[in-house]
């Protein structure tokens, strides 16, 4: 039997990690359709991305404002770009008119930043609020107790359309409570701003949890696309 081709084991990895949110989103009482895979593409090539794509898969994320353009440009239409990644705010010319939706907007100054490039570009942005619910000093984001007024300050931006809030939970820990949180500050939002609808959480590791814990896109990249390449 001949060995399976990188694409052929990209789309079978796929399908796997489709099948696993089926499963706990089947666990938790939800539609696996209110569940979206952003597969993240960061330190893959565009090769890898064109297999994932010639499968069948829109959304990509990439965390790098430069290999984002450059894939961008590569591949052309047929792709849904996300950027999940610390955004700098010499970067986000690049990176506005590119992403579909930024995960992570985590001060106010990088929204500004976003808000006056959009309203340049005569676009909406549609972004999410990262929250630090799990207070680590190594992630980004806002703290959970400030978050309600930065979602009320960044969705009355010109030119940007806030949509939901996005974590990382700190390594080593259980992150269903921490998914769990957020779903909870999610829908405290939701009455004053019935827009903020998206919870971006979860990776290769624990998107089972989160799609169980309410989840609307998970970011998952070695289990659609293998172990990540080591930097030279």
């Amino acid at each position: 039997m001949m060995p399976a081709s990188p694409s052929q084991t990209i789309a079978v990895r796929l399908a796997e990690a489709r099948g696993r949110i089926v499963d706990a989103a089947e666990r938790s009482g939800r539609s696996p359709g209110a569940v979206t895979l952003v597969a993240v593409s960061k330190g893959f090539d565009a090769d890898a991305v064109r297999a994932a794509r010639d499968s069948g898969h829109v959304d990509f994320g990439e965390s790098r404002a430069q290999e984002l353009e450059a894939k961008a440009a590569d591949l052309g239409p047929g792709v849904r770009w996300h950027f999940v990644g610390r955004l700098q705010r010499n970067k986000v010319k690049v990176v506005v008119g590119l992403a579909s939706l930024v995960h992570s907007v985590d001060r106010e100054p990088l929204a500004v930043a976003i808000s006056e490039r959009a309203v340049g570009l005569g676009r909406i942005q549609p972004v999410l609020v990262q929250v630090n619910v799990g207070e680590d000093p190594a992630k980004a984001g806002v703290a959970l107790p400030e978050a309600a007024d930065v979602v009320s300050r960044v969705r009355a931006m010109d030119g940007l359309s806030c949509q939901g809030l996005m974590t990382i939970p700190p390594a080593g820990v259980d992150p269903r409570p921490l998914f769990a949180r957020l779903r909870d500050l999610r829908d405290e939002l939701r009455p004053r701003f019935p827009e903020v609808q998206h919870l971006s959480m979860g990776m290769t590791s624990d998107f089972d949890i989160a799609v169980e814990e309410g989840a609307t896109i998970v970011r998952v990249g070695e289990a659609v696309f293998g172990p990540r390449p080591t930097p030279a």
